[in-house]
């Protein structure tokens, strides 16, 4: 292990790092839940994509295959959080989307 500032060594900081990062994107993951809310507080799903959350939720489970397959909790947890959110914006969204006549 090489120091590189003061105490802290390579495989800390990097852990910190990692740490930092997936809390982070933890809450990224769920962020999309204020826009639930705003569809349930409207009863309308007008102007939200689901073809855009589609395209994340397709990211959202690549990168959480990715982890699984590396074994890193760092990538695991945030995507686990981030399809099972993305997942249910889906379907809020197509629940309350208004029928096109």
């Amino acid at each position: 292990m090489r120091t590189i500032v003061g105490s802290v060594t390579r495989v800390s900081a990097e852990t910190a790092l990692a740490f930092i990062a997936s809390s982070y994107g933890v809450l990224m993951a769920i962020s999309p839940l204020l826009q639930i809310r705003a569809i349930l507080r409207h009863q309308s799903s007008h102007g939200v994509s689901v073809a855009y959350q589609g395209v994340l939720l397709v990211g959202f489970v690549l990168w959480f295959s990715y982890g699984i397959a590396s074994d890193n909790w760092a990538i695991i947890v945030p995507n686990a959080f981030a399809v099972v959110v993305s997942a249910l914006t889906i379907v809020v969204t197509r629940r309350f989307r208004l029928p096109v006549l």
